[in-house]
């Protein structure tokens, strides 16, 4: 079983709308976010949860912001996904997902007009509709390691509709992804949201919100960081040696018997800690776990 690592609440998001109390739902390290629309201008009830996402973002037209409603932990699967029996994991592999009130398809944004109805059609929507989700895909990114990516094909609906696109994953694919897509690109379901969403404008918007340099996205200035769950008891990976050898490199390898491994210990969590301590800003935190903090202080 998964252990869930790094907060599982999105900081402003409301819980007036929870349903993980009523539904549970199976614990998950999340690489992965996919998007969907709502098809309708109003928070959904989902059934009283059964069919909800972790989180649903209403757009505020007269404020000009999203606001935020989480129905799960972050790390629990949630319900938005078909999932076939005998099938590829949907729901529980590794997702985390977000419904955008509102509607990718072209007939009911233009039947909505006609009636008046305020609404946001995602192919086109207002950058601070735009920049609502980059934060949230900022703070995913740095929290928990979601790759700030996705696929290149975000066809307009109804082209996108099962896989009229070209653009839904296969299991494998789907098995070995990591970053953010949409509910059509996820194998076993046959909706076509969100749509040609301005998927490019997202993710620059998410860089910058990190300050990490759009035109070398594969060696940023400061590398991402991925995540607390690379940084637990037991954990084997590239990261902790990455981690150990920046140490190092700036003073703090002194527990270091013979060097940095892939294997995390309690030398590089004393060494994380020295650092910490070394900082004002993480003095009252050094308890020698990396977080996003410590990990941009180090890299700087």
């Amino acid at each position: 079983m998964s252990t869930k690592t790094g907060p599982q609440r999105f900081p402003g998001a409301s819980r007036a709308n929870w349903y993980q109390d009523d539904f549970g739902g199976d614990p998950m390290q999340v690489d992965a976010v996919v998007l969907h629309t709502t098809e309708g201008s109003a928070l959904p009830g989902y059934g009283g949860g059964s069919s909800a996402p972790n989180l649903t973002a209403v757009p505020d037209l007269a404020a000009k912001k999203l606001k935020w409603y989480q129905h799960f932990d972050i790390e629990t699967s949630s319900r938005a996904l078909v999932n076939l029996r005998g099938g590829v994991e949907t729901n529980t592999l590794n997702v985390c997902q977000v419904e955008l009130v509102g509607t990718c398809d072209p007939k009911t944004h233009a039947k909505w007009q006609k009636a008046g109805q305020a609404h946001v059609y995602w192919p086109d929507a207002p950058d601070w509709a735009l920049q609502g989700i980059a934060r949230f895909l900022a703070w995913m990114h740095e929290e928990h390691g979601v790759p700030l990516s996705g696929p290149k094909s975000w066809p307009a609906y109804p082209t996108s509709y099962a896989s009229g696109g070209g653009q839904r994953m296969t299991a494998a694919q789907w098995k070995a992804f990591k970053g953010v897509c949409g509910h059509m690109h996820v194998p076993e379901n046959v909706h076509g949201d969100p749509g040609a969403v301005d998927f490019a404008r997202i993710v620059k918007y998410a860089k910058a919100e990190l300050d990490l340099d759009d035109d070398t996205p594969a060696k940023p200035p400061v590398p991402a960081f991925p995540g607390r769950k690379y940084f637990v008891a037991g954990a084997s990976n590239a990261y902790v040696l990455q981690l150990g050898k920046q140490l190092v490199k700036r003073g703090f390898g002194d527990h270091y018997k013979v060097g940095p491994g892939k294997s995390w210990g309690e030398a590089d969590r004393l060494n994380v800690r020295d650092f910490q301590k070394s900082r004002k800003e993480l003095r009252g935190d050094a308890d020698g776990t990396p977080g996003p903090l410590t990990w941009r202080l180090l890299f700087s």
